[in-house]
């Protein structure tokens, strides 16, 4: 069943200001254009939405400072400083997690040592190694696998597919999308001979002379370190470390499809998008934002609250507190100019056509 809340209720819970009825119960969120039940609150918060209310029946609705509504077009209002961390209270109230019965299924493989805190709800065919440690209030969905050795902090949700690997350090109410993997093997390898890597890094020239012969697999023995509240995004991964672990900091919050390289140490309340590729041995503060499909090359350094603009290649270090974006990465400004002289080239080119036309008219002109 959804939750049910009062009018009165959600704007103590928005702190938000009540104009008209704190009675109303209220039982699903919905888009102005999709109001359909009395139950029914109204996301109007955005301006362009408040238009949506005359034609609805919403008996109450969300709206952000500054609202201009006709009188009696709604019950109630609940007027809304910072519209989206009103959305983000809101979808927090009337969220219902997915069940999983509570325990232990019967289909579920737990090895001995494992230890499984109060109340973790492990669903069918979920597998948990030996010596893991799974802590209090945690759920594990159907097919979820939690390597020997790996341990999961307090109230950790776990969904369906996720791999956690041996030895993966979990920290407490953290949550790991669907088929994530946290701590396969990091993507390091040698040659015996320096090869065409080793050459072009070291300034070889553009012809490639080396060869690579015999690829030599270097062992991961790192492990994984995830702090507090952090969010991994459905098909992320996460790579085991050399030596030392890879590290990703307290309330970083990570999208679907991102790979994070082996040794990568991440700092805390980072928001890091889709498609994100950070290669191994990078280093990035706290705060700092990765749009989306940006591309990281090894051994940088990224610092505090800069942030890194979508499908940015980034091939050296970026200073705290800027932005960054294109390829190769360059400052917000430079990159926001070269675009705009790109799109006049069109019309440089135009210019030259008709000068040129000129000066062969009159060098026509001059031979007759």
């Amino acid at each position: 069943m959804p939750p049910t809340y009062t009018t009165r209720a959600l704007a103590e819970a928005l702190n938000g200001e009540l104009v008209g009825d704190g009675q109303i119960p209220i039982t699903r969120l919905a888009h102005p254009a999709d109001v359909r039940d009395p139950g029914d609150l109204a996301l109007a918060m955005d301006v362009k939405l408040l238009p949506l209310l005359e034609k609805r029946s919403a008996r109450a609705a969300v709206v952000s400072r500054g609202a201009q509504l006709a009188p009696g077009l709604v019950e109630a209002a609940i007027v809304v400083d910072r519209p989206r961390l009103a959305l983000a209270k809101l979808t927090g109230l009337f969220a219902v997690p997915v069940p999983v019965n509570k325990g232990v299924h019967p289909s579920a493989v737990i090895e001995p040592g494992a230890k499984l805190g109060a109340n973790v709800c492990v669903g069918a065919l979920a597998f948990i190694g030996a010596g893991a440690v799974i802590g209090e209030d945690s759920t594990l969905h159907p097919q979820s696998y939690v390597g020997p050795g790996a341990v999961l902090g307090r109230a950790a949700l776990v969904y369906p597919g996720v791999k956690i690997g041996a030895g993966v350090m979990i920290g407490e109410r953290c949550i790991v999308h669907f088929n994530a993997s946290l701590g396969a093997d990091c993507f390091s390898f040698v040659t015996p001979q320096p090869g065409s890597v080793e050459q072009v890094k070291s300034g070889g020239g553009g012809t490639v002379t080396a060869t690579n012969y015999d690829l030599v697999r270097i062992a991961s023995l790192g492990g994984i370190v995830i702090g507090d509240d952090v969010e991994i995004g459905a098909n992320t991964s996460i790579d085991r470390g050399t030596i030392a672990p890879t590290r990703i900091g307290n309330g970083t919050k990570i999208d679907n499809q991102v790979q994070i390289g082996h040794n990568s140490v991440i700092g805390s309340n980072c928001l890091i998008c889709g498609h994100t590729g950070i290669a191994g041995s990078v280093t990035i503060g706290d705060r700092v934002v990765l749009g989306g499909a940006v591309g990281i090359a090894d051994h940088l350094t990224i610092g505090d609250d800069a942030v890194v603009m979508a499908m940015s290649g980034v091939g050296g270090n970026v200073a705290a507190k800027t932005v960054v974006g294109g390829l190769p990465a360059s400052p917000r400004e430079r990159v926001m100019e070269n675009l705009f002289n790109v799109s006049r080239l069109k019309h440089f080119f135009r210019k030259i056509e008709a000068l040129t036309e000129r000066l062969d008219r009159l060098e026509n002109k001059n031979k007759e």
